[in-house]
């Protein structure tokens, strides 16, 4: 199957009626947030999207990404490959009314639709992309250049031992 580039808005509402079925890619330019997080980004990022109503008749659209992202070592400070596989769920709302969110099975991650009904399809994947980023980037501890013999993380000072201010009350209370 040939890779296509994916719509950046669309109605998740109409697609869902549709049954619509996405299986194509993202420029990797147009994610500048994720850019501006990771040392480097495969050029395009593979994602397949496919639009649904469930039982209760609530549209929701689930799908995958997967790309090779370069993150920058926390330990050693270089460059090291992280493939990325994100799954996702959503299901779009109206509004940011925390009612109709709390009435959404906890299976469905919310999706905010502008006034014309629609959603920015790369701002909500490039978000997901984001939030799986490792919160400290470290290589595997046998692929590092930082040894753990040769890391020094300092001593700590003991802290000074004040009295008490309040052992004057504490005297007080005695009488």
């Amino acid at each position: 199957m040939q890779k296509v580039k994916l719509p950046k808005r669309l109605d998740p509402v109409k697609s869902a009626n549709k049954r619509s079925d996405y299986r194509g890619v993202i420029l990797a330019s147009d994610m500048p947030r994720l850019l501006g997080m990771v040392a480097g980004v495969a050029s395009e990022i593979d994602v397949d999207v496919k639009f649904a109503k469930d039982e209760q008749g609530l549209t929701y659209f689930q799908g995958r990404m997967a790309c090779s992202t370069s993150l920058r070592c926390e330990r050693c400070n270089e460059v090291f490959e992280h493939p990325m596989d994100v799954s996702f769920c959503f299901s779009p709302v109206q509004g940011s009314e925390e009612e109709v969110e709390d009435e959404l099975p906890d299976v469905y991650e919310p999706v905010e639709v502008d006034d014309h009904g629609e959603i920015n399809l790369f701002q909500c994947l490039e978000d997901e992309l984001i939030l799986s980023l490792p919160i400290v980037a470290l290589h595997a501890e046998e692929d590092c250049k930082q040894k753990r013999d040769k890391m020094s993380f300092g001593k700590i000072e003991p802290a000074d031992e004040r009295p008490n201010p309040f052992a004057v009350l504490k005297e007080l209370k005695r009488d």
